[in-house]
């Protein structure tokens, strides 16, 4: 099997390039979320169970596997890569995974690559992660109160996430903030957090709880719809809308008040599925073509069938994206109903 090439008049005779990643529904395919391990430090209430069982350290994808894996992706067109888990930083060498990445970066076969993380870990490697070209990262918190974040993920500390962030900001990256927003744990909270955010020079991104994988808890009970909490922000704040874009879901206001950008996600309220440029990889090399549905793709076992050789991933990857459904079916509108999915959102990756 080989990759489908298309000519291009800018390049010299002699080079091909891959021809784009185009899903059924006319979307190009140019970025990518693979998933390192489905590990994770904390046990956030909206995430996953508070006693979840992890997969066999066999199951998942090596160091090599992984950035054979993203060099696929790249070879395919695909400009951006973000790292994801579970945590991605508990993942033992993910640095020399990172460092692989970065050479990619240096010879311009890629634009940029970032990471999702809890920050519980970033103080011990944001200085490495800036030292190979991570320009950027996305921190997931919920909270600014102690002993509402120790509840919220089930005995995390606070401090050593703070901590993350100033050594984050030291080493020079720039830093979002991704905010869950819990109809009866943080309502209240999120205009503090906002002004937060923005007195230290980071985006914030609210995001509505997604009805992925049994956690133990009914999401009816958590989920707030940002349309309303747009509307009582507005009463607060001037919000502008923004033209800017980055390669995921959020759309972006300007808040006048604080100059800083506030990014909604909306899965629920406002289905942002019509721009969608992005696949998910899990840490045992699923490829899940939506979040929201359970359309997939084995690159595992392509990539074991065929050590030497990255023609069969790299077209097994492009036969898949043409099975790309055209979004997600999320509702929370049942009490006691079943899941979108049954996997959890840190088996599919951030």
């Amino acid at each position: 099997m080989t990759v489908i090439y298309q000519s291009d008049k800018a390049t010299p005779i002699g080079l091909r390039v891959p021809a784009p990643l185009v899903d059924p529904f006319g979307r190009t395919i140019n970025y990518v979320r693979i998933s390192v391990t489905d590990r994770c430090d904390l046990r956030c209430l909206y995430c996953m169970a508070e006693n979840p069982v992890f997969l066999p350290k066999a199951d998942l994808l090596s160091l090599e596997e992984l950035e054979r894996m993203c060099g696929a992706f790249i070879d395919l067109g695909c400009r951006r890569i973000r790292l994801t888990g579970g945590e991605p930083l508990v993942r033992k060498g993910m640095m020399d995974l990172v460092a692989a990445l970065s050479r990619r970066l240096r010879a311009g076969d890629l634009e940029e690559i970032t990471l999702t993380t809890n920050g519980t870990q970033l103080a011990r490697h944001a200085e490495t992660l800036a030292g190979h070209g991570v320009r950027r990262i996305n921190v997931s918190l919920d909270t600014l109160d102690p002993d509402k974040f120790r509840r919220i993920t089930r005995g995390g500390d606070l401090a050593a996430v703070m901590a993350g962030l100033e050594a984050a900001r030291a080493a020079g990256l720039r830093l979002k903030i991704n905010t869950v927003a819990l109809k009866g744990d943080n309502a209240d909270e999120l205009p503090d957090l906002i002004r937060w955010a923005h007195g230290l020079d980071m985006d914030i991104t609210l995001i509505e709880t997604m009805p992925l994988g049994e956690i133990g808890a009914d999401r009816t009970d958590q989920y707030l719809s940002l349309a309303m909490v747009r509307e009582q922000l507005s009463r607060i704040w001037t919000l502008t809308p923004s033209t800017r874009r980055t390669s995921g879901p959020a759309r972006y206001m300007k808040v006048e008040e604080t100059g800083g950008t506030l990014g909604f996600i909306t899965p629920l309220s406002h289905v942002f599925c019509e721009a969608c440029n992005r696949v998910r990889v899990t840490c045992t090399g699923q490829l899940f073509l939506c979040l929201g549905q359970d359309d997939q793709a084995d690159l595992r076992q392509v990539l074991r069938d065929s050590p030497g050789e990255d023609a069969p991933l790299r077209e097994a990857i492009r036969r898949a994206i043409a099975f790309k459904p055209k979004g997600h079916d999320f509702r929370i509108d049942r009490p006691g109903a079943a899941p979108a999915v049954m996997r959890t959102m840190s088996t599919t990756g951030g």
